[in-house]
């Protein structure tokens, strides 16, 4: 069967269907080489491999399976999700213009304003899932990018990929979305006219919190990818092979893992939007949820692991529910197969967020074990 008409479950436990030739063994070999030989002609006796600054047989692999799941041309992997959003940016001239959508994951937003103040690019920021506030400046004048985080971090807004799209291509600027908590199981951006896809695969896709990497997928390659391609392989800012290879090793459960999160997600949402100590619950799979009706159209099966949701009280309140935690480790990150949760104001205390907001991340544990440890921390 052609890759192209697998499902993602088959896609994704298959590894692409790569098998190893040289020993017929079904997992894909590491190759920890930083450079490869020449026959007595000077040719090299693998084409595809030279250097290991951009040659890797296991991350090309991993890379062809994330085109896969995404639906896309192309995939390029980086040694971290921002790693990925900087070579994206460095795209844009001197002079240029980028609209970025705000209320988004700070250190995208914090990066982004600093290399936009350094290159003298002109930055907008607006609330992009209010499409009206998108379209008005995305008109303002021509871009070369808009960005956007669907659902976003932590405030999990719902924007409109596809109308998000028309107003970009207007401007003559790519659409690039950041799905890195939707994962390619739930949201297929591509369909919905986004030129190029971002993931923190630190994240879900990994899925076990011992990778850091990132990736962008084209749907499309051009001018903009060939530029891409070549700084990534000029700065060296390459995953190195156990990594992808550790990645790929996520990757075959990511299906798996991503639906019983979205389960789990969805019960914990429900138990604490109904709960006295709780002022407010953000989490697009509840009715409730501005951005709710988008999300049902967006994301097919579930709609995803993140949460935050407010306590009654102020910063001293949220910081004791999340000390008498038990299940959920207090820790920086998402997408794990463990469950975490974050006082994000602690974190990020200068971006605007509520002192009472908690951030959680669900994992595959029991539901009933997290719902249970939630209750006693809530005082329940």
């Amino acid at each position: 069967m052609d890759a192209k008409d697998m499902k993602p479950a088959t896609l994704a436990a298959q590894a692409g269907g790569v098998i190893d030739v040289q020993s017929g063994g079904v997992v894909p070999p590491i190759q920890p080489s930083t450079t490869f030989a020449r026959d007595r002609d000077y040719e090299p006796l693998n084409a595809d491999n030279i250097y290991a600054r951009d040659h890797n047989d296991v991350a090309r692999q991993a890379e062809a399976v994330l085109a896969q799941l995404e639906g896309g041309t192309e995939a390029l992997l980086f040694p971290s999700g921002m790693a990925a959003i900087a070579a994206l940016f460095r795209t844009v001239p001197n002079g240029g213009r980028v609209v970025v959508q705000s209320g988004i994951y700070w250190g995208t937003t914090k990066w982004i304003r600093d290399f936009c103040e350094r290159r003298q690019i002109e930055m907008t920021e607006v609330e992009a899932s209010d499409i009206a506030q998108l379209q008005e400046a995305c008109a303002q004048a021509p871009a070369q990018i808009v960005w956007i985080e669907t659902p976003s971090n932590p405030w999990l807004r719902i924007v409109d990929i596809e109308a998000a799209a028309e107003a970009a291509h207007q401007t003559g600027a790519l659409l690039v979305v950041d799905s890195t908590a939707a994962t390619p199981i739930l949201s297929k951006p591509f369909a919905l006219g986004a030129d190029i896809v971002m993931h923190s695969t630190t994240k879900a896709i990994n899925g076990h919190s011992d990778v850091l990497s990132g990736v962008l997928v084209a749907k499309e390659t051009g001018p903009v990818w060939d530029e891409i391609a070549t700084d990534r392989a000029s700065a060296g800012a390459v995953l190195g092979p156990f990594e992808a290879w550790l990645l790929l090793r996520g990757m075959r459960t990511l299906p798996l893992r991503v639906n019983q999160m979205c389960s789990n997600a969805m019960k914990v949402a429900v138990f604490l939007d109904d709960h006295p100590q709780v002022e407010e619950v953000l989490y697009p799979g509840l009715p409730s949820h501005a951005g709710h009706d988008l999300a049902c159209k967006q994301m097919k099966g579930g709609f995803g692991f993140l949460m935050s949701f407010l306590v009654k009280g102020g910063r001293e309140d949220a910081l004791k529910v999340a000390g008498r935690l038990n299940l959920f480790h207090r820790a920086t990150s998402l997408g794990g197969v463990e469950s975490l949760v974050e006082h994000r104001y602690t974190i990020e205390p200068h971006t605007g967020i509520p002192e009472n907001l908690l951030r959680i991340s669900i994992g595959i544990e029991d539901a009933d074990d997290l719902i249970a440890d939630l209750a006693q921390a809530l005082g329940q």
